[in-house]
């Protein structure tokens, strides 16, 4: 656990506690106050406080946390108001734990000598675990866990990453190795790679994570893949007009009050990012039956490159053209569908070439529908990702704001366009880079001699 910085003021009725806990999840904190101490916990931090006299949680106590500087501010009543705090700026006093008084259970009558040897008991306790240490000293410190001042901030020319929406977020990741993120693929130095640095690491955790046999597989067996693949969205069977339901609505009253002043490039890769966002949607929708499961989070965080490595597109090197109207490029769509279709063969349970074809072709479909079809299809999206534990943030430094543009600045013009040149787009197998074609030969040679022994789940 992290000890967070903090300070503590008071006035004449409440004490106040101003803590720096950046990227948590407010709806997490737990705040438990008992006589003069005062506990709080949120994953990764930890804060426990003595103070010199009693506090109560009564209507007057509240706690308020500001996303936008980190900080969560703890009002509680003094049990006795008026009652002066004294030394709140000792912050190692406020740390210490409680005095405990030990009194003496055992009366020894009479004892016989069974002195050992004191190198002996000098290697023991040296042979102790870290484990077996920390609970021998919290033993003896009445099962309080051992707390330091944090250091003071200190002035850094470190330049942070930003990434998002934008780039408009750092600092979501610093701590990331306290929490279970399996789809985080840069670990805590998410905070300091360059955009090419991620580009690289990202390519490299897919190759990794590709497995010729397990493709082969599901290319061998596919009764299951073919039946998602003859599914069809909900959103596309009917006559395209519908109202928000109570739900929709309330999730709409939530989003932030943001605009956006977009260069022409950010633009064009926000559109692009809507496209990959919308692939791991549908993908998620056609391998459930648009029925979201535990893994559905997981599944959508890993199949977007921009959340799970802050990657987003553009992916090719030729320029944004400038004409007056925005012209997507057929180049610029294939590279950006690339790594979605990669990680659709690398990472989720199904997988298949013919399956991310299907889904791309829903991202196509949903595209032509209009602005209200894809804001509803990225407000599902951000349910699923909200009520997630860890996951959660992606929908922060992500979905939260590309809500916000796709209702209040994207064109339906530019979507049916993007949508019409998605449908008409060409991703052949070599562009994956994994042999794909090779692979299914094989498979398709060893099913001519009669062998269809292949299993995904035999690895």
């Amino acid at each position: 656990m992290i000890t967070p910085r903090f300070s503590c003021s008071q006035t004449a009725e409440s004490v106040i506690i101003s803590i720096y806990c950046p990227s948590v999840r407010a709806s997490d904190v737990e705040v438990n106050v008992d006589g003069n101490l005062f506990s709080l916990h949120i994953n990764p931090y930890f804060l426990r406080l003595n103070f010199t006299h009693g506090l109560i949680e009564d209507d007057a106590s509240s706690a308020q946390y500001d996303p936008s500087t980190g900080y969560l501010t703890v009002t509680l009543t003094k049990e006795i108001k008026g009652q002066e705090f004294r030394d709140l700026d000792l912050l190692a006093k406020l740390l210490a734990p409680r005095p405990t008084v030990h009194e003496p259970l055992i009366e020894v009558i009479s004892s016989e000598s069974t002195a050992e040897d004191p190198d002996n008991l000098v290697a023991q306790t040296q042979n102790l675990s870290l484990q077996e240490r920390e609970i021998e000293e919290a033993a003896k410190n009445d099962w309080q866990l051992f707390q330091e001042v944090p250091p003071a901030e200190q002035p850094t020319l470190r330049v942070s990453a930003q990434y998002g929406f934008l780039d408009m977020y750092t600092g979501y990741f610093t701590n990331v190795t306290y929490t279970e993120n399996e789809v985080n693929e840069l670990g805590p130095e998410a905070e300091a790679l360059t955009r090419l640095q991620r580009r690289q690491r990202r390519i490299k955790h897919e190759d990794e994570k590709w497995d010729e046999e397990y493709y082969m597989a599901d290319f061998a067996e596919d009764e299951f893949i073919q039946e998602l693949i003859l599914w069809t969205h909900p959103h596309l069977s009917d006559n395209g007009t519908f109202t928000y339901t109570e739900k929709e609505n309330a999730t709409m009253l939530n989003l932030p009050r943001k605009e956006y002043i977009l260069t022409r490039y950010q633009t064009y890769s926000l559109y692009l990012t809507l496209a990959t966002v919308l692939f791991s949607y549908a993908y998620d929708a056609r391998t459930t039956q648009h029925d979201p499961t535990s893994e559905s989070a997981w599944t959508i965080c890993s199949l977007i490159s921009a959340f799970s490595a802050l990657d987003p597109p553009p992916y090719h090197t030729e320029s944004v053209n400038n004409s007056p109207m925005l012209e997507f490029s057929s180049d610029h769509i294939s590279a950006s569908f690339v790594p979605s279709y990669r990680r659709s063969l690398a990472f989720p349970l199904y997988r298949s070439f013919a399956l991310a074809e299907k889904c791309r072709e829903d991202v196509a479909n949903l595209l032509l529908r209009g602005r209200r079809t894809v804001f509803r299809c990225l407000m599902e999206t951000k349910d699923i990702l909200d009520h997630h534990d860890v996951y959660y943030v992606y929908s922060k430094i992500w979905l939260d704001d590309l809500c916000v543009w796709t209702q209040a600045c994207a064109s339906d013009d530019a979507l049916t366009r993007l949508g019409g040149l998605i449908k008409n787009a060409s991703i052949t197998k070599q562009s994956i880079g994994w042999e794909l074609e090779q692979l299914e030969g094989v498979v398709e040679q060893l099913q001519a001699g009669g062998q269809t022994e292949l299993d995904s789940d035999d690895e």
